[in-house]
C-alpha cells in the first residue's frame, strides 16, 4: 500500500498538468518567422530584450468574410518577412500570432485578451471590422498594448483611448466620397440604400451618405435593411423598385453584395449600385456574375496605379500567394508597415513608447498612399473610385480629402 500512495500522486499529479495544459486557448493560426518566442513582459513595460519580437494579429479566417481575414494575415506576413530579411528590428526578428476570430465581436474581445495575457505580445494588428475592432478596444486600452486596425472604418474605434490606430480612412470619409461621385459624376438626383443594420460599418456609411448626399441637394427614396449572412434580399429589393430611384446605395461585404446583385437585375432593377471597400473581392464576381457591371464603389487603392511601390507588392503578394491582392491586402501591409517603422524607432518596447512613435507617423508612403495621422490617430488620405466592368474593377478617379 505505502508503494501505491506515491504511484497514485504521481498519476494524479501528471493528470492535472495534462488538464492544465488541455485548457489552454490554443491559437487558431500562427504564422512564427523562427527562433525563440518573446519573452513574457508586464502589460505596457517592455520585454526583455531577447528573442524575437512577437505581435499580435486577429482577423477571420473562417466566416463570411473569411477572403479578407485571408488577405489580411497575408499582407501581415509579407511584411514581416521582408522586415526579417532585412535584418528585423533592432536586430531581433519579428514574429506574429494569429487568431480567428470568426468575423465574431466576442471572438475578437477573447483573442485580445489571450494576445495581451497569455502571450506577451507588444503590439496588435486587428481586427477586420468596426464591430470587431470595437470589442477589442478596451482591452488594448486597459492593457496600454498598442493596437493599429488596417481597415475598420468606423470613426469610433479611435475614439476609444490613445493606443487604438488604425491606417484606412474612415466611413464619413468613404460616405462623403460616393455622395459627392453621385451628384458631381453620375448626376443621380433620387437614391435608394439597402444596408446591413447588424453592422456598425454599414450602419456608419448609411449615416454618412445620408446626410452628404442630401446636403447637396439628393434624396434619399428609401432605406432598407438586411442582417448579416442573409440570402433572399427580394422583398427589400421590391419596396426599392416602387421608389423608383436613379440608384442605390449598399454599403455591406461582397458575401451579400454579390447574391444582392444578382436578385436585382432578376426582379428588373437596371440602375447602377455604388458601394464601399467592402466589395472589394475576386468573390464578388463569382457571386455576382456581371449583375453589377456599371456599379461603381470607393477603395483604398487601384491595382492599374502604375507606381512602382505599388506593383512591386502586387508581384511579389502573387509570388507569395498565387493570387492577386486585394485592397484588405494592401491594408494590412500597409497597417504592419507603419507598426515595424514605431518599433524601428522607439526607445523601447514598451506600450507607452510604441504608442508614442505610432502617433509620430507623418508622410509614411504606403501601398495604399501616404499616410500622415491626425490627432485622432486616424489617417488623412485619398481614396479611389473603381467601376465594374466585365466581371473586373477599372480605375475611375482619385478623391482627396
Amino acid at each position: 500500500m505505502r508503494r501505491f500512495v506515491p504511484m497514485l500522486l504521481a498519476a494524479f499529479a501528471l493528470f492535472a498538468a495534462a488538464c492544465e495544459k488541455k485548457s489552454q486557448p490554443a491559437p487558431s493560426g500562427e504564422g512564427a518567422q523562427g527562433g525563440q518566442a518573446a519573452q513574457p513582459a508586464t502589460a505596457g513595460n517592455p520585454p526583455a530584450d531577447t528573442g524575437n519580437i512577437l505581435l499580435g494579429v486577429v482577423t477571420c479566417l473562417t466566416g463570411s468574410q473569411a477572403t479578407y481575414g485571408v488577405s489580411t494575415r497575408n499582407g501581415i506576413e509579407l511584411a514581416i518577412k521582408e522586415a526579417n530579411a532585412a535584418g528585423g528590428v533592432k536586430g531581433r526578428k519579428l514574429e506574429i500570432r494569429v487568431y480567428d476570430d470568426q468575423g465574431k465581436p466576442e471572438e475578437s474581445s477573447q483573442a485580445a485578451t489571450r494576445l495581451i495575457t497569455q502571450d506577451k505580445v507588444v503590439l496588435i494588428l486587428g481586427a477586420l471590422g468596426s464591430s470587431n475592432s470595437l470589442a477589442m478596444t478596451d482591452k488594448v486600452q486597459a492593457a496600454k498594448v498598442p493596437m493599429i486596425t488596417p481597415s475598420s472604418t468606423n470613426p469610433t474605434v479611435t475614439e476609444k483611448g490613445d493606443y487604438v490606430f488604425r491606417t484606412c480612412f474612415t466611413d464619413p470619409f468613404q460616405g462623403f466620397v460616393m455622395a459627392k461621385f453621385a451628384r458631381e459624376n453620375l448626376k443621380v438626383d433620387q437614391v435608394a440604400i439597402l444596408q446591413d443594420n447588424k453592422s456598425a460599418y454599414s450602419i456608419g456609411l448609411t449615416d454618412v451618405f445620408t446626410r452628404k448626399f442630401t446636403e447637396m441637394g439628393g434624396k434619399i427614396t428609401t432605406t432598407e435593411s438586411f442582417s448579416q449572412g442573409d440570402t433572399d434580399f427580394r422583398a427589400q429589393l421590391t419596396a426599392i423598385k416602387k421608389k423608383k430611384p436613379q440608384a442605390i446605395y449598399v454599403p455591406a461585404y461582397y458575401s451579400e453584395v454579390g447574391v444582392i446583385g444578382r436578385q436585382a437585375r432578376e426582379l428588373g432593377l437596371t440602375v447602377p449600385m455604388m458601394g464601399s471597400d467592402g466589395w472589394d473581392s475576386e468573390k464578388l464576381f463569382e457571386l455576382a456574375g456581371n449583375t453589377l457591371d456599371g456599379s461603381y464603389f470607393s477603395n483604398h487603392y487601384s491595382k492599374d496605379n502604375p507606381d512602382p511601390k505599388v506593383q512591386k507588392f502586387i508581384a511579389d503578394y502573387r509570388a507569395a500567394y498565387s493570387g492577386e491582392p486585394d485592397a484588405l491586402a494592401a491594408l494590412a501591409y500597409d497597417g504592419a508597415k507603419v507598426a515595424i517603422a514605431a518599433l524601428e524607432k522607439a526607445k523601447d518596447l514598451s506600450g507607452p513608447a510604441l504608442r508614442d512613435e505610432i502617433a509620430q507617423t507623418k508622410g509614411f508612403t504606403g501601398v495604399t498612399g501616404v499616410i500622415t495621422l491626425d490627432e485622432n490617430r486616424n489617417p488623412v488620405k485619398s481614396a479611389v473610385i473603381l467601376k465594374i466592368a466585365n466581371g473586373k474593377t477599372e480605375f475611375v478617379t482619385t478623391v482627396n480629402p
